[in-house]
Formats: structure tokens, C-alpha cells, sequence
């Protein structure tokens, strides 16, 4: 069994990661971590999981307990913990904040995006779990990259669910201002730019097109919906068989041949794609829960990989139909 922590327990992320870590049949959590909470039932916070688990939260650390922990503090603080911590030498850590999501210098975190890295995470220690709009794009643009078919501007426009902003209400999140409502933020200058550019750039070197991404915060709870285009001379059957071949040992991600809808991804991990082709522009509708595949989900799929599991062992999640 992978004996589990997590270290910041009372967001949305963690309720997630602790739902499915619950059942899943590889995995045992040893402590849910936050101060704030300490003593209290986890089911108190997260109210999904009343009679799940008898688990309450603790504020201790108990790291040697543990096969692998899980970071869900808010960003800048998976950076503190690193610095201020030792870790025992063998502890996996599995990071969903922005903390290590970019290369840097001494920056020992493998970029936790499967469809990309599968085998160096496989091989890696540390995880830096990709953004939830980040995922979404990411895997809308991939194929065209490894083939070095991004060869001109690149436009986004994504629509993400409230809990994309965290528990916290805030000026923009709570549900008076929300309901019935849109608002585009962050134009052109999104914190999940960076990664994704790295990201394509990995795929595709040199790429220096434009990339031009409007987020826009929607009035439903969960999931992203990603529409993009870019120019694309060949035909949509050619565009069809690029993506199959490239998603083809992928198994979270779907290529369907219907429009598809917010849906048929939300309590999944995983992510819908679609294609059409209008004269020499191709456009990808990119559909993810931001929960789960953008945030704790693909943060299991990783563990899972890293503990040399099947990466969809404890993730058969079933959509929310209605």
C-alpha cells in the first residue's frame, strides 16, 4: 500500500485528492494536514464525504509515516515548506501549486503532465502538478506541436468553473456575483501562460508564435471548457489521425467525433477533445474537470505512475450526466 499525506487539507484539491484516495485500492492516508482544522472531521469541511471516513484533520507531520505527500497549500507556500522542511530522502512529493511548475535554476521538479512526461515521471522524486486551464490547452495544442505544426498566432479562450478560484469566497467568486454572470481576466497575461509555452516549446523548439489566451470565469461550479485555433493546412481527417496517434496510448484522453459537452468530463479525469476544420483554420474544443484532471486527479495519475501502478488505477470516475 502508498502510505499518503496532505498538507493543507481544507481546499477544494485536497477534498478531491482525499475522495478518491479513499477508494483507491493502492492507497492508505495516513494524515490530512491543516492547522486551522486540527482536530476536527475532515467530513466537517468537506461535507461530500460524510460516512466515507472517519478521518479529522491533525496539525502535525508525521512525514515518516509516509510513501508520498501531497502539497495543496496556496501559491508560494509549497515553496516555503520545501525550504524550511527536511524531507526524509526517499518522501515523493506531489506539488498542485505554480510553486515549480517553470524550469529554473535548482529547480528539481519534473513538469507532472503525463501525456507529456510520463516516463520521466515514472522516474522522478518530485512533482510539479500542471494548472487547470494549463492541462486543458496543453492538450488541445500537443499533437500539433510534436509535429511542429504550430506555425502561426495560437488563439484560447477558456471558461472555467467558480472552484477554480479556491474555497475562499472572494469579490468574484461567491455566488450573488457569479450566478448568471461572465467576466473575462487575466488577458493575455494568465500566471498558466508560462507552462504552457514551455510546455510547446518542449514539443515544438523554437516555437515563437503568438500566443494569445482570454480566461473567462463562468457561472457553473466545476469544469473548463477550451476553445482554440490556429492555422492548419492539412485536412481534418489528417488533423483526426494526428491526434489519435498521438493520444493513442493515453487513456484519460478522448477524441470525440461529436461536439461534445461540459458533462460528459465533470467528476472524471478525464479530457474530451474535438476537432473541426474551417478553410485553414483548425479549431480544438478542449473539455476537462478542473478539479480532477486539472488539479487532484491527474495529481493521482501521477503518484500512480511514480509508484509503477497503472495510471488509471483508482480513477475510473464516473461522469455527472444531468
Amino acid at each position: 500500500m502508498i502510505k499518503t499525506g496532505i498538507i493543507g487539507g481544507a481546499g477544494y484539491t485536497a477534498g478531491e485528492l482525499v475522495r478518491i484516495l479513499l477508494y483507491h485500492p493502492q492507497s492508505e492516508i495516513v494524515f490530512v494536514q491543516s492547522s486551522s482544522n486540527a482536530g476536527n472531521l475532515v467530513s466537517d469541511v468537506h461535507l461530500d464525504l460524510l460516512g466515507d471516513t472517519d478521518l479529522r484533520f491533525t496539525d502535525a507531520l508525521p512525514l515518516n509515516e509516509v510513501d508520498v505527500i501531497f502539497l495543496c497549500m496556496g501559491h508560494g507556500k509549497s515553496k516555503e515548506f520545501m525550504e524550511k522542511k527536511e524531507l526524509p530522502e526517499n518522501l515523493k512529493v506531489i506539488d498542485l501549486s505554480h510553486d515549480f511548475r517553470l524550469k529554473r535554476e535548482g529547480n528539481d521538479f519534473v513538469y507532472g503532465l503525463p501525456e507529456l512526461n510520463r516516463e520521466a515521471i515514472k522516474k522522478a522524486l518530485k512533482i510539479a502538478n500542471p494548472g487547470c486551464f494549463a492541462t486543458g490547452i496543453q492538450l488541445a495544442l500537443l499533437p500539433l506541436a510534436a509535429a511542429n505544426l504550430l506555425v502561426d498566432e495560437v488563439h484560447v479562450q477558456a471558461i472555467t468553473g467558480s472552484t477554480g478560484a479556491g474555497q475562499k469566497p472572494t469579490e468574484t467568486s461567491h455566488f450573488s456575483w457569479r450566478n448568471n454572470n461572465l467576466s473575462a481576466y487575466k488577458i493575455f497575461e494568465h500566471q498558466h501562460e508560462g507552462e504552457i509555452l514551455q510546455s510547446l516549446s518542449q514539443l515544438q523548439q523554437g516555437f515563437s508564435e503568438g500566443f494569445n489566451f482570454v480566461p473567462i470565469r463562468g457561472n457553473h461550479t466545476r469544469g473548463i471548457f477550451v476553445s482554440a485555433y490556429t492555422k492548419f493546412e492539412g485536412s481534418l481527417q489528417s488533423a483526426n489521425e494526428l491526434y489519435r496517434n498521438f493520444y493513442n496510448d493515453h487513456p484519460f484522453v478522448v477524441l470525440a467525433e461529436k461536439n461534445p459537452s461540459l458533462k460528459q468530463v465533470v467528476n472524471t479525469n478525464k479530457a474530451v477533445l474535438y476537432l473541426e476544420k474551417h478553410k485553414y483554420k483548425l479549431v480544438i474544443i478542449s473539455l476537462t474537470d478542473n478539479l480532477i484532471k486539472g488539479a487532484s486527479g491527474q495529481a493521482i495519475q501521477n503518484m500512480n505512475l511514480m509508484f509503477g501502478l497503472d495510471e488509471t488505477t483508482g480513477l475510473n470516475l464516473k461522469p455527472m450526466a444531468f
